[in-house]
C-alpha cells in the first residue's frame, strides 16, 4: 500500500515538471528556461526534479514524447480531455481581449459562422416561407433516389476531406488548450536545438498528404487540382494559424479556422463532396 502510494505519488511529480516545463518552453524558449524555474513553477523541489530528469535535455525530451503521444491521439480522432468543453489549461493561450467567440456560446454542429454557413447545402431566400409539413401518410415509402442521396451524405461526411476538417479544428484546439502539444511543435521545429524533439510539423504535413492522397482516390477533389497544391495551402495555413497563435489566441479560433475552409472548400472539392461538408468541424462527443 505503502509503495502504491510513493509510486502514484512519484507520477504526479514527473507530470507536474513535464507539464511545468511545457508551459515555459512554449512561452519562453529553451534555452532561456532554468531547471529552478521548472521545478518552482511544478512546485517541487530541485532536488526531486533531478531525480526524474538528470538535465534539461532529458525533461526536453519527455515533453517531446508526452506531445507526440497527443498529437498521435488528434490524427486518430480521439478527443483529448482539454477538448471536451473545459476551460483553458493554466498557460493556455487567451484570445485578444479575453473575450469568447461571438455569441458567447458553443455553436452546435453547423451553426453559422459570423453570417456565413459552415455547411455546404442551400438556405432560403430572404423573405421566404418554409414549406408546409405534411403528414406522412402510411403508404409512403422513401424513393430509391432520396434514400440513395441521404446514404450519400453520410457517406461525404465520413470522408477524407471531413475527416481533415475535423482533424484540423482539433489540432489548433490542442494547440489552443494544451501547453505540452505546443511545446512540442516548438522542441520539434527541425531547427535542432534540443535534437531529441520529434518534427511535429513535419507529421502533420505527412498526414495532410496521405488524407489528401486518400480523398483523391476517393473522387472528392475538382478536376484538375494537383494534390500536393491542396498539401501547400492546408499545412501553410494551418501551421501559419499554429505560429500567429503562440501570441493571438483568435488565429486558434474555431472561426478562424472555418472561415479558412469555408474559403478554401469551393476550390477544393467537386461540387458534389461539398454538400454536407461542415467548414466547422464535426464537435467532438464527449464520451459519457
Amino acid at each position: 500500500m505503502v509503495k502504491q502510494v510513493r509510486q502514484e505519488r512519484a507520477i504526479r511529480t514527473r507530470n507536474a515538471l513535464i507539464e511545468s516545463a511545457a508551459a515555459l518552453f512554449a512561452r519562453h524558449g529553451y534555452e532561456v528556461v532554468s531547471l529552478s524555474t521548472i521545478s518552482a513553477r511544478a512546485g517541487v523541489s530541485n532536488g526531486a526534479l533531478h531525480f526524474h530528469f538528470p538535465s534539461k535535455a532529458a525533461l526536453a525530451e519527455a515533453v517531446g514524447v508526452a506531445a507526440a503521444q497527443r498529437f498521435g491521439r488528434i490524427i486518430a480522432g480521439e478527443v483529448l480531455p482539454a477538448q471536451r468543453g473545459g476551460v483553458p489549461e493554466r498557460g493556455g493561450v487567451p484570445e485578444r481581449g479575453g473575450l469568447p467567440e461571438r455569441g458567447g456560446l458553443p455553436r452546435h454542429e453547423g451553426a453559422p459562422v459570423y453570417g456565413v454557413s459552415s455547411r455546404y447545402e442551400g438556405v432560403p431566400e430572404r423573405g421566404a416561407l418554409p414549406r408546409r409539413l405534411e403528414a406522412p401518410r402510411r403508404w409512403d415509402v422513401p424513393r430509391r433516389d432520396e434514400a440513395a442521396s441521404k446514404q450519400s451524405a453520410a457517406s461525404r461526411q465520413n470522408s477524407a476531406l471531413q475527416t481533415l476538417i475535423d482533424t484540423s479544428h482539433a489540432l489548433l484546439r490542442g494547440l489552443s488548450h494544451d501547453a505540452v502539444l505546443r511545446a512540442g511543435f516548438a522542441l520539434g521545429d527541425g531547427a535542432g536545438v534540443v535534437g531529441r524533439g520529434e518534427d511535429l510539423y513535419r507529421r502533420w504535413q505527412e498526414w495532410v498528404a496521405e488524407s489528401l492522397a486518400r480523398a483523391e482516390r476517393e473522387g472528392l477533389l475538382a478536376r484538375g487540382l494537383a494534390v500536393r497544391d491542396a498539401v501547400t495551402a492546408v499545412v501553410g495555413a494551418t501551421i501559419g494559424f499554429a505560429v500567429l497563435g503562440g501570441q493571438d489566441g483568435q488565429w486558434l479560433s474555431r472561426t478562424t479556422l472555418t472561415r479558412f475552409w469555408t474559403l478554401l472548400l469551393p476550390r477544393l472539392a467537386t461540387p458534389t463532396a461539398l454538400e454536407g461538408l461542415m467548414a466547422s468541424g464535426r464537435l467532438p462527443e464527449t464520451p459519457r
